[in-house]
């Protein structure tokens, strides 16, 4: 299946719109890791396994594999998670857009060498520089909008032609590079109005609504302001207040218990 099938069904079936980042931190990992070579593809195993009924997707960081060398424990941890965890879309966040031949290789890296079912993607050099990614329609782009970050507005709220800069982004991935429907919108859990105005310029586009939990959004606002009307349309990420629920032995079984509190919060205002 597409990673858009993939993912309606995994809404559907699971009744879930929780996506679990995985940002490894080996300082934050448990004592247990310490003396383990291979700490990095354990720790994260153990969370996806404890937190996959409870997961509409998975979101590993590549910058937080790349930065240990710990590229080879990324591309096993996504063939695990497809191999012990069919059914559950893997998005690799590594926010990629570049000219040419280049975005072609970034293309062939999130989807032939890591096997993601989806990748982040920065329009902000324009059409082209997605394009290798949009080509491959059976694979999500999650395009960046209106991101989580305080320093969003910089750029994101410039006016242009009297609107912001996020607003013509969105319309334009809605409307003109969704050709293969495999597009999605990055759009902040932290700026609920500009979720409402986002959802109301692109329809049923699904959203990856980063900044839950440790970046302190607002679970009702998120989902009364984005949710699609049948109550789905949403990928709302949280990491570190999964990961790292607990630093003791527990922390699996924290992990689940946080994952499952967020997807039950989610619920409430469906």
């Amino acid at each position: 299946m597409t990673f858009m099938q993939t993912l309606r069904d995994r809404w559907q079936q699971a009744g879930t719109l929780v996506c679990v980042g995985l940002d490894p931190e080996p300082a934050k990992f448990p004592a247990r890791f310490a003396a383990d070579a291979d700490a990095v593809f354990a720790f994260n195993r153990d969370i996806v396994d404890a937190t996959a009924q409870y997961a509409c997707a998975f979101k590993p960081q590549i910058a937080h594999f790349a930065a240990l060398g710990a590229e080879d424990a990324l591309t096993r941890l996504i063939a695990y998670i497809h191999s012990n965890h069919p059914g559950i879309p893997v998005i690799l966040d590594s926010k990629r857009g570049d000219i040419g031949s280049t975005a072609q290789h970034y293309a062939s890296e999130a989807f032939d060498r890591y096997a993601a079912d989806a990748v982040t993607a920065n329009p902000y050099l324009g059409r082209d520089s997605v394009q290798p990614f949009l080509d491959r329609a059976d694979r999500g782009v999650v395009v960046l909008c209106r991101t989580s970050n305080p320093g969003a507005g910089d750029l994101q709220d410039l006016l242009v032609d009297g609107r912001p800069l996020y607003q013509h982004v969105a319309e334009k991935v809605a409307r003109e590079w969704n050709g293969h429907g495999n597009c999605s919108l990055v759009v902040g859990a932290t700026w609920p109005a500009q979720l409402r105005e986002v959802r109301a310029i692109v329809g049923d586009v699904p959203f990856l609504v980063p900044g839950v939990g440790a970046q302190g959004g607002d679970v009702e606002a998120v989902v009364s302001n984005a949710k699609t009307a049948d109550g789905t349309g949403l990928m709302v990420s949280s990491s570190r207040a999964i990961l790292y629920a607990s630093s003791g032995e527990d922390y699996a079984q924290a992990a689940a218990s946080a994952a499952k509190s967020l997807r039950d919060q989610i619920n409430r205002y469906r």
